[in-house]
C-alpha cells in the first residue's frame, strides 16, 4: 500500500473506533433510561423534588411567624397598625396552608415510590413508557370517537364545541400531553418521564370533566366527582397527622436518651 495513503488515513481506525464507543454508549444510555426502571426513577426524582419544596415551605412558615411575631410586638409599641398584624397573620396562615398542601404531596409521592418499586416490571413485561404511551393513545382514541362517531356527535355536541369550558381545558390539557410525549422521545429521563405522566393524568381528568359536563348539557344525570376532594382532605390530614407523631416520637425518645445520660 502507499505509504502516502498510510500517512493520510492513519486517523480512520481511532475515529471510527471512537465513533463506535459514542454510538454504543447513546444506545446503551437510551435503554437504561428508557427501561423497565424508568418509572420507578421518575418516582424517586418526583420525592426529591416534593422533599425540597416541602423543606422550603417549612422555612417559610418560620420566616411568616417571625414577621407575625415582630409585627405584634411593633403594634404593642404603637409602631405598627391593627391591619398590619393581620396582614402579616394571614400570611402566616397562607404560609402553613402551603405546608401542609406540601407534606401531603410529598406523602403522595413516598406512596408512589413504594407502589413503583413494588410494581418493577420485569425483564420481558412492557415498559414503562411505552405503557403510558398506550395509556394516551387510548385517552384520545376516547376522545375521538366523539369526533367521529355521528350518533356521539348527536347525544353529546358539547364534546366537540370548543366554545365550552370543559372541551377547550381539554384541548388545553391535549397540547400539554403532546408536547410532554414529544420531550421524552427526544430524552427519556426521569424528569421527563414525570412531566408526560403528570400530563396524561391530567389529560384523563379533564376528559373526565368534559364528559360530565356533555351529559348534563345533554339531560342526563351524572353524578358529580366530589369525592376525589374528600380524598385529597384526608390525604392531608393523615399526612399531618403522621408528621405530628413522628415529632412526637422524635422528641420522647431524645428525652429518653437524656434521661438515661444523666
Amino acid at each position: 500500500m502507499d505509504p502516502v495513503l498510510i500517512t493520510q488515513l492513519w486517523w480512520i481506525a481511532p475515529g471510527a473506533l471512537a465513533a463506535g464507543t459514542v454510538g454504543f454508549a447513546t444506545v446503551r444510555w437510551r435503554g437504561s433510561r428508557g427501561g423497565r426502571r424508568l418509572a420507578l426513577d421518575a418516582a424517586r426524582h418526583d420525592v426529591k423534588v416534593a422533599r425540597q419544596i416541602a423543606s422550603d415551605r417549612r422555612h417559610a412558615l418560620k420566616m411568616a411567624r417571625a414577621d407575625a411575631a415582630h409585627a405584634a410586638a411593633e403594634r404593642s409599641a404603637r409602631r405598627l397598625t391593627g391591619d398590619d398584624v393581620a396582614a402579616a397573620r394571614q400570611i402566616l396562615r397562607e404560609r402553613e396552608r402551603d405546608l401542609r398542601a406540601a407534606q401531603a404531596d410529598l406523602h403522595a409521592k413516598r406512596v408512589r415510590l413504594s407502589a413503583a418499586r413494588a410494581a418493577l416490571p420485569s425483564a420481558s413485561a412492557p415498559r414503562p413508557l411505552d405503557r403510558l404511551r398506550a395509556e394516551h393513545d387510548a385517552i384520545t382514541a376516547r376522545w375521538m370517537s366523539y369526533e367521529t362517531d355521528p350518533a356521539m356527535q348527536i347525544a353529546y355536541p358539547a364534546m366537540t364545541d370548543v366554545r365550552q369550558p370543559a372541551t377547550a381545558a381539554y384541548l388545553r390539557a391535549a397540547g400539554q400531553a403532546v408536547e410532554a410525549r414529544r420531550e421524552t422521545e427526544y430524552r427519556a429521563t426521569p424528569a421527563t418521564y414525570s412531566a408526560y405522566r403528570d400530563a396524561v393524568a391530567a389529560l384523563e381528568r379533564s376528559l373526565v370533566a368534559a364528559e360530565h359536563h356533555a351529559r348534563v348539557q345533554s339531560g342526563e344525570r351524572a353524578s358529580a366527582p366530589g369525592w376525589q376532594d374528600a380524598a385529597q382532605d384526608v390525604l392531608s390530614r393523615s399526612a399531618e397527622v403522621l408528621d405530628k407523631a413522628a415529632e412526637a416520637a422524635a422528641s420522647a425518645l431524645s428525652s429518653w436518651n437524656n434521661r438515661k445520660r444523666r
